[in-house]
């Protein structure tokens, strides 16, 4: 590398990419450098050529100054010193200046108005406060000049002619050079300024509309949360309503009723699969299209023919937005009005048994925030369809159980009390007698169609029925001999309570009197089974059998025993 790329790559100024104030101020110390070093050697060449000595006081001031100048810059390029460097090359300044009206000049000289350019150069790297104290110093350093000239501490020696002017020409050169430095850098700052509010205004304006599309994202999602607060409201209310019904035949319409008031829907069915699983029938709906459907047994099959059927196979929802644009919608001619549809799954276990269709007059009526909501109302349904279908299951077989039991106990009581040789008795205050059954028949057939109290407001006569477990069983009947009066709520109290407490008793006699015979019963097969299975030949099995059966049964009855020959 030769000497002129050195001094190129020494002369070029440092970048900081952190600062770029910093990097500024650096490019303006090494324009200063490049620009005076040249420039004060140039003067002192000139200055020698006039007849001034090399080892004159100010051409030695002037180069002490080139070589300053070239240790800041150095300091400068290799230790970053930009501010330092800035503040170490305004004070030298300064102080050659002084140094060189000191020399000769005087207040009238070059050094004093030197000062003008150290100002204007303090200004440029260290700012307005820096500029302000060298005019400060500089005033008092006028002052003292010019005192001491007065006084003869310093003698004023002109210069010669051309060396004045070469130096006023040295100093507007330099004031040139600072001022356009300085008009630059207010241009770079104005530029900076305008491009920083130009920025500042474009950010606003984004902000602006960052803020006006928040506002409206909020105010979406305001009414996103306030609808999806009202549909899980309407969901709460709906699920309330439909729980408080358990008849299906009067649940389903009720739904499909509900649902089309409270989400404003065109036309709401309720679709339930049949036992084949081949179809999917309407079983409910509130508008007069879907009445006219369900009396004409509307069913869809289950394929991907409509969305109901698509629900229903697939198990999963369809939303039709636009059904003009929908291949799966179904054209219902008795739903002429429907632009959207939507319909859900009903499910129960993980099984499918039906489809809740929606449809509404508007296009898009429909979305996918409403989705979850609306699931959680199809669960909703499909759990009270179910829950109606067990209670009426539940419902049935008590009534079939129940019937089975009256059946059961009017049988058994029959029974019991066809073997009874006395079916009731009568207390006259004197003492019991049997009762004429027969005889009585008429009185109480009232009480054993009703099963309720026959009493009226003054009657000599008050009856009850006597229950086992809801069936009548018998009846209680107590007369007045004074004739007719009324009956108080405590006699009538006591006349019930008794009539329980004997219901209990007599089925607990018939019970035991039941056990009892079916004990007899097993000890009797018991006797004649030993009594059969201690003899081994056909005869006397025959014999010991119609005998031991002769015995246990009563002895009008006569007992025959005989094989089949033809079969044997």
């Amino acid at each position: 590398m030769n000497i002129f790329s050195r001094i190129r790559d020494f002369m070029t100024p440092p970048v900081f990419m952190e600062d770029d104030h910093k990097t500024q101020l650096a490019f303006y110390i090494g324009f200063i450098v490049k620009a005076s070093v040249p420039a004060l050697l140039v003067f002192v060449v000139v200055r020698m050529r006039q007849g001034i000595a090399l080892v004159d006081i100010s051409n030695l001031i002037l180069i002490g100054i080139a070589l300053i100048l070239l240790a800041i810059w150095a300091a400068v390029k290799t230790a970053g010193a930009v501010q330092r460097g800035g503040t170490l090359i305004i004070a030298m300044l300064w102080i050659a200046c002084t140094f060189l009206a000191l020399s000769g000049s005087g207040i009238r000289g070059t050094g004093f108005v030197s000062y003008f350019v150290v100002m204007l150069l303090a200004g440029l790297l260290s700012g307005v406060r820096a500029a302000v104290g060298i005019a400060l110093l500089s005033i008092l350093s006028g002052f003292g000049l010019a005192y001491a000239e007065s006084v003869g501490i310093v003698a004023y020696a002109p210069d010669l002619p051309f060396v004045v002017a070469m130096e006023f020409a040295f100093l507007f050169v330099i004031s040139i050079i600072t001022i356009r430095l300085i008009i630059n850098s207010l241009q770079s700052a104005l530029h900076g300024a305008q491009a920083s509010a130009s920025e500042l205004a474009e950010s606003n304006r984004e902000l602006t509309g960052l803020r006006d599309e928040l506002e409206q994202r909020i105010q979406e999602r305001t009414v996103s949360l306030e609808k999806r607060a009202s549909q899980l409201q309407t969901v709460s209310s709906l699920a309330r309503s439909i729980a408080s019904v358990k008849d299906l035949a009067s649940l389903l319409p009720d739904i499909t009723r509900l649902v089309s008031e409270q989400f404003g829907f065109y036309h709401v069915g309720i679709f339930l699969v049949d036992e084949a699983g081949e179809f999917a029938v309407l079983q409910a709906a509130n508008s007069d299209g879907g009445r006219e459907m369900l009396h004409r047994g509307h069913r869809l099959p289950l394929d991907t023919n409509s969305i109901v059927g698509y629900v229903t196979s697939h198990g999963e929802y369809r939303i039709a937005m636009d059904v003009g644009a929908d291949a799966v919608h179904f054209r219902n001619p008795y739903l002429p009005q429907t632009r959207a549809e939507m319909a859900l799954p009903l499910r129960v276990g993980g099984q499918v048994i039906g489809a809740l269709d929606m449809q509404s007059t508007e296009v898009n009526a429909f979305s996918e925030q409403d989705i979850p909501v609306l699931y959680t109302l199809a669960d909703q349904v499909a759990v009270a369809i179910e829950n109606a279908r067990l209670y009426e299951e539940a419902q049935k077989a008590l009534a079939e159980s129940r019937t089975t039991f009256e059946n059961y106990v009017r049988q058994e009581w029959g029974s019991f009390a066809q073997q009874a040789r006395h079916t009731g008795f009568v207390f006259d205050g004197k003492q019991v007698t049997p009762l004429d059954r027969k005889a009585r028949r008429e009185n109480i057939r009232p009480v054993i169609q009703t099963g309720k109290l026959s009493l009226e407001k003054s009657s000599s006569t008050i009856t009850l029925p006597i229950k086992l477990r809801g069936q009548i069983i018998g009846v209680l009947e107590v007369n007045s001999k004074t004739g007719k009066r009324e009956w108080s709520r405590d006699e009538i109290t006591l006349l019930e309570a008794a009539a329980e407490r004997a219901a209990l008793a007599l089925e607990n006699a018939r019970l035991v009197e039941s056990a009892q015979r079916r004990a007899s019963r097993e000890r009797s097969i018991g006797e004649i089974s030993a009594r059969i299975g201690s003899v081994s030949d056909i005869e006397s099995i025959l014999q010991t059998a119609v005998e031991e059966l002769g015995r246990k049964l009563s002895s009008a009855t006569e007992v025959t025993l005989e094989l089949d020959r033809e079969q044997l």
